[in-house]
């Protein structure tokens, strides 16, 4: 099959086969010592397309990666556009209910797991499609070697075209009624992002470093980026602040993604490391504060980029640029997500009326993007309250735009909670909360942290002749939630505040905590 040119890519499989028959020797991953090259993921990748078209993949189903960081999730990624198949990276942070439930919901077909999620795996194993395939790596009594079940199949690309309407990627996010939402992203969708390259200093001389977990886009969206502009990646297994100050170091790294709290790890970390090969750190999920800014311009040469996005926007939709960090000159900007893309657009307007609202005055953010989710999968209801039928998505964060375009975040239509860039609804937390035998009411909501941006907190009215600790309750609330989602604190209260209807003011519980801070969102 003769590959396809870098502009004329309209599917992932495209990336894979484009840099596989080009670039035949040229290294792809580094991963825990292994050099692995563009050619060598493209022949695996095709022996796994095969396999999943004999395991009976159909096109547009999809096909479930559980595991940490590893070469195998490149083979299957790849090799799932190869069949024309949907992938999905499992959150592995997730209890096995949550998991479960995300397995179903998206009509999984084959399911691969990593030895670290095995028992996870077989606890549910009862609740998952009787037609799934459970693939392992490594030894399992009863599911078939991921190596063997792969390296039976011929190497040579079975050739299906997928299109740029296809959906090439299902990513779940929690959802307000508790239950998680399948975010579909196209093969155009995903496309879109190339137009950043430049903005985010990328070109196919990058070594960019990847350590953020694959079913985040920050991991998998990330790393084919990089790979389909022919850049090198060095992969990373799990977040390791002195592992990844020894990799910038020993690879030359010159890009890389990740939160402002692993920035900060990394300076505590780095003396006698040589960091100065770093073009752009790219950040998101809280601002950079600024005693962090000042450390990081000192020990760092890197560019500062923050980015803000939803999973649903499949990433970044503004950027505050490097240019624009600057606390001594243009103190207002530490405040600011940045401007949009040129290829954004976006607006903000009354949540209610959908009216868009005046310059400097809050509002709801809209957003209308060729990377936008194209809908919530096997979920039209959410799809219809959250994309309009002029194909706006309506965010959910409250903001406003000043008279030089840029975004100001103040605080969400929702109660949602984003602690360590984790999306957390109140609702589902209280749901589980409320499982417990020595809670009557609970309500859910975030407050202020130095650490993580927010952090979950709830009050909660004890059920009459209980007495359960704080800790005994998030101990036991565990088996239904991920960690991320528990309260990290439990006030005990005589009552919760509410309206004339019943409904509980999580915003009166938020205040007091949010008092001194200038906006209501981290």
């Amino acid at each position: 099959m003769n590959p396809a040119p870098l502009s004329q890519m309209t599917s992932i499989a495209d990336i894979i086969r484009t840099h596989g028959a080009r670039d035949t020797g040229r290294v792809a991953i580094e991963f825990e010592g292994q050099s692995v090259s563009f050619s060598a993921i493209h022949k695996r990748s095709s022996q796994v397309a095969n396999a999943l078209l004999e395991s009976g993949v159909e096109p547009q189903r999809t096909v479930a990666f559980l595991d940490k960081n590893t070469l195998e999730y490149f083979d299957i990624v790849f090799g799932a556009a190869k069949a024309g198949a949907i992938s999905l990276g499992v959150n592995w942070r997730l209890s096995p209910s949550e998991m479960a439930f995300i397995l179903n919901d998206a009509q999984t077909r084959v399911l691969f797991v990593g030895p670290e999620f095995f028992a996870a795996v077989e606890s549910i194993e009862a609740e998952l499609p009787s037609d799934l395939l459970i693939v392992a790596f490594g030894a399992h009594a009863r599911w078939p070697d991921y190596h063997a079940w792969m390296q039976s199949q011929s190497a040579v690309d079975a050739g299906y075209a997928s299109h740029g309407e296809d959906v090439a990627f299902l990513t779940y996010t929690s959802g307000t009624t508790g239950l998680p939402k399948g975010a579909m992203m196209t093969n155009r969708g995903f496309f879109a992002a190339f137009a950043a390259l430049e903005s985010w200093r990328l070109d196919s001389q990058s070594v960019s470093l990847v350590m953020m977990p694959m079913f985040h886009f920050s991991g998998s969206g990330w790393s084919l980026l990089n790979l389909g502009i022919g850049a090198r990646i060095v992969l990373h297994r799990d977040v390791d602040p002195t592992g990844v100050a020894n990799a910038i170091d020993a690879f030359a790294i010159t890009n890389v993604i990740m939160p402002p709290i692993l920035i900060d790890a990394i300076l505590s970390v780095a003396p006698p490391r040589d960091l100065s090969s770093l073009r752009a750190i790219c950040y998101g999920g809280s601002p950079i504060n600024e005693a962090l800014l000042q450390r990081a311009k000192q020990g760092l040469r890197s560019e500062l980029i923050q980015l803000y996005g939803l999973t649903e926007t499949a990433g970044g939709v503004s950027q505050l640029d490097h240019i624009d960090h600057d606390p001594a000159n243009r103190p207002e900007l530490m405040r600011s997500c940045g401007k949009p893309f040129a290829w954004v657009e976006l607006k903000i307007v009354d949540a209610n009326s959908g009216a868009e609202i005046p310059t400097g005055k809050p509002g709801e953010i809209w957003v209308r993007a060729p990377q936008n989710m194209v809908g919530y999968w096997n979920n039209s209801a959410a799809t219809s309250r959250t994309i309009t039928p002029e194909g706006w998505l309506r965010t959910g964060d409250i903001g406003q735009l000043d008279e030089k375009g840029y975004l100001y975040l103040l605080d969400r239509v929702s109660d949602m909670i984003v602690s360590g860039a984790e999306n957390v609804y109140p609702l589902e937390v209280e749901a589980a909360l409320q499982k417990h035998p020595a809670i009557a009411q609970a309500a859910v909501f975030g407050v202020p942290d130095d650490k993580w941006g927010e952090a979950v907190r709830a009050a909660v009215i004890r059920a009459p002749g209980t007495s359960a600790t704080a800790e005994e309750i998030i101990h036991d609330t565990r088996k239904h939630l991920a960690g991320y989602k528990l309260p990290k604190t439990i006030d005990f209260v005589e009552e919760l505040p509410r309206n004339a209807t019943g409904k509980v003011l999580h915003r009166l519980l938020r205040e007091p905590f949010w008092a001194d801070h200038g906006r209501r969102i981290a």
